[in-house]
């Protein structure tokens, strides 16, 4: 993994969840600016799957469990996926608080992430 898109992740999910949490504590039901945020963090995460496929390739292994760095990506990019969905199907303002809480998970699994890629010994 490369350090700098990480930490741009948690930035980025941190801030959607951040948004999406309080938007939705202000009683807004999920719109364009909620949903839009979470397909950011989303966009990134698809960047991540393809820089995890590239760096060992390229001379930059994981130093961690491998099938466990792989279980935490594949469930981080389909978080996004089904908060959105609930958010389109129920249209509450609760449903933008799943949105933000999305985003947290996402910025705490992408620092997991993070941290088996490079810290762990095998």
């Amino acid at each position: 993994m490369i350090q700098w898109l990480s930490i741009v992740q948690i930035v980025v999910a941190v801030a959607a969840g951040v948004f999406g949490i309080v938007a939705g504590l202000a009683g807004r039901r999920p719109s364009d600016y909620t949903v839009g945020a979470l397909a950011l963090v989303e966009v990134l995460l698809v960047v991540q799957v393809i820089v995890a496929i590239v760096a060992p390739l390229a001379g930059n292994p994981p130093t961690g469990d491998l099938l466990e760095f792989w279980v935490y990506l594949v469930s981080a990019v389909l978080l996004p996926v089904g908060a959105v969905l609930w958010a389109l199907m129920e249209r509450s303002r609760w449903s933008t608080v799943i949105l933000g809480v999305a985003g947290l998970a996402v910025a705490i699994m992408v620092w997991r992430m993070q941290v088996i890629w490079t810290i762990q010994v095998a």
